[in-house]
């Protein structure tokens, strides 16, 4: 059991419990998923994008990404059904709790003129975040990096509303600004 799991289950269900007043223990929202998205632009022009992402995505989830591929075709975009625009990765259980220390205590700390992340959900309880640049993470070689890719990396609660959500990734140490 990690760190940030004993934790959640020692220390932010009181807290939690007793802020909002849920009558129950099992209405305290918790984390249920992290997903980190990546749109390849480039991949419909060079086939060695789409390798390039899935092995940085590899590097800093643990586990081997799926490639997401277009719905439609879009003739504009020179798009084709089922070509693929990008790959992601689901985390859970450890693997996502050790992703969720290591942003927390790492990555968030090496962002560029970072003053914290913008507390604003998605109205359903869910918080989704955008970085520009991969090479943030201590896991990717930067000598093999030959583009920069930027990701979507979601957390995905239990929480219905998103003050129960932002104060959930608070309490895990999620640095956001003061408003």
């Amino acid at each position: 059991m990690s760190t940030f799991e004993l934790t959640y289950k020692e220390k932010i269900i009181p807290q939690l419990l007793s802020k909002f007043e849920y009558a129950n223990i099992m209405q305290v929202p918790k984390l249920k998923k992290i997903v980190i998205n990546m749109g390849i632009a480039k991949a419909i022009k060079d086939k060695n994008a789409i390798e390039d992402a899935v092995q940085e995505l590899t590097m800093l989830s643990g586990q081997k990404p799926i490639l997401t591929k277009a719905k439609k075709a879009i003739s504009n975009f020179k798009l084709r059904e089922n070509q693929v625009v990008g790959v992601k990765v689901t985390l859970r259980g450890k693997r996502m709790y050790d992703f969720l220390f290591r942003f927390v205590h790492i990555i968030a700390p090496r962002i560029r003129d970072f003053r914290g992340f913008n507390p604003k959900g998605d109205g359903k309880g869910n918080y989704t975040l955008g970085l520009d640049d991969q090479q943030i993470f201590p896991e990717i070689n930067l000598d093999l990096v030959k583009r920069t890719q930027g990701m979507h990396i979601t957390f995905v609660t239990t929480a219905t509303k998103d003050a129960e959500c932002i104060e959930l990734l608070k309490h895990f140490k999620m640095p956001f600004k003061d408003q």
